[in-house]
């Protein structure tokens, strides 16, 4: 028997099959109007939807958290185009394997079927892998479907990557996974309907919350849920903080108000409130928030809120997150609150974060214009021949160490992004910028 089969989409064949099944497998969407989320992309008129109706061949890749739907998204592409549907994980998989598949589906082309290859954590699979697809996309042997909570830009290769269409997934809401989970109950043929359950409100608002936007995760709650109560019973809260009992205790979100926590802590390194910062990142502590997701954001708020204006900032705070993955808890909670500490009471700028949003906001809206031609390398004759690097002014051979030339683009001569506020370090460096201009229209192009 072959490695890869022809994968069945959802719904099962047999009610004997539907009870062995997980009921998040269960439950998976077996049609665009039975899918939930994702309208930017589903909605009528939109990309996916469009690309779907219309039968595009192209290629593409889904990038998404976990629990969105990407699988199912792939299952049902299948379905509508009525497509072979073979179905691989990256980490089980080398290029002997991936070639066979590819010859196969080359020969089915060549008898009028079409066949949709769906692949799992593609991310994971390396550039030499990734390669051994790209003949077969580029002649239409296969419909390459690939599925990764990683960016593509980071993880696929340009050459594929600029073959397929990326379509981005967003969490689920909270709202939307409780109608989910509604529906389950209420489904006879695939769901929990058989057992004739209801559930509070707010039992399956907390199971939502808990799922932090995966459908999965929900699934398997309410599923476990389901098992600690007779049929015909009510899953409460109770029933269903039972259920969730270990996340619930280690990441309560609805009880412990996640975001709102680290918001709150945030704010108060930014407003330099001390005490209050270190309350709030002990309140987390405390809930059972992991610590090194804290150190992250610590580190987030070096260099957004304090940036410049303290260098030594973005190293304590890194060291702090180095400290902590070296000692553990509790220990190493300590170093997290030394940094916290010392971002509360440093100096703060956002001058590089403003500064910076606005480059971003250049690059995306005005026109990408080509490298000014002396700042170009011409390691060729051609290249100094029309002009590569002529009229370029070696800073170092120049009184100041300044050169007057142009460094942007025509059409952002003279823009300004980094403004530097009077707070610690940044001071000097507006003097710095102040000088550097000076001595620009002393030594002009």
């Amino acid at each position: 028997m072959s490695l890869f089969h022809n994968f069945p989409g959802p719904g099962p064949a047999n009610q004997s099959e539907a009870g062995a099944r997980p009921l998040a497998d269960r439950m998976r969407p077996r049609t665009v109007d039975e899918f939930v989320g994702q309208e930017h992309l589903l909605g009528p008129g939109k990309p996916l939807r469009v690309q779907m109706e219309r039968d595009d061949p192209a290629s593409m890749i889904f990038w998404g958290p976990p629990g969105v739907g990407k699988t199912t998204l792939a299952h049902i592409f299948a379905r509508v185009t009525r497509a072979e549907f073979i179905e691989f994980s990256a980490v089980l998989v080398g290029i002997k394997e991936i070639k066979q598949v590819m010859a196969d589906a080359e020969k089915a082309r060549q008898y009028g079927t079409r066949t949709i290859v769906f692949i799992d954590e593609i991310h994971r699979f390396n550039k030499a892998q990734q390669d051994a697809f790209l003949p077969h996309v580029e002649k239409g042997n296969i419909r390459l479907i690939g599925a990764t909570t990683e960016n593509p830009s980071f993880e696929i290769i340009s050459a594929l990557l600029s073959r397929c269409r990326v379509y981005v997934l967003k969490q689920l809401e909270e709202g939307q996974i409780a109608g989910l989970l509604q529906r389950a109950l209420l489904d006879s043929e695939r769901g929990l309907g058989s057992l004739q359950l209801t559930a509070g409100e707010d039992a399956l608002a907390l199971m939502a919350a808990y799922a932090s936007g995966d459908a999965r995760s929900a699934y398997n709650a309410l599923e476990v849920a389901a098992a600690l109560v007779a049929p015909g019973a009510t899953i409460t809260v109770d029933v269903a903080r039972e259920a969730l009992q270990k996340r619930v205790l280690l990441y309560d979100k609805a009880g412990e108000e996640h975001y709102n926590l680290i918001s709150a802590l945030h704010k108060s390194v930014r407003n330099s409130d001390v005490d209050a910062a270190l309350y709030w990142l002990a309140r987390m502590l405390q809930a059972g928030e992991d610590p090194l997701y804290l150190a992250r954001r610590i580190v987030r708020m070096a260099v957004e809120d304090v940036g410049l204006a303290d260098p030594e900032a973005l190293r304590i705070t890194l060291a702090a997150r180095d400290a902590y993955d070296f000692l553990g808890t509790p220990e190493g909670e300590l170093a997290l609150a030394q940094a916290v500490a010392y971002l509360a009471l440093a100096p703060k700028s956002n001058a590089i974060y403003t500064a910076f949003g606005e480059a971003q906001a250049d690059v995306e809206q005005a026109t990408a214009q080509t490298v000014p031609l002396h700042l170009r390398n011409a390691p060729t004759g051609l290249m100094k021949h029309i002009g590569y690097g002529k009229g370029y002014q070696y800073a170092h051979d120049i009184e100041g160490k300044v050169a007057g030339m142009q460094c942007l683009p025509d059409n952002l001569a003279g823009r300004r992004y980094y403004r530097p506020t009077d707070q610690g370090a940044e001071s000097g460096l507006r003097k710095r910028i102040e000088q550097i201009r000076r001595l620009k229209s002393e030594n002009p192009d």
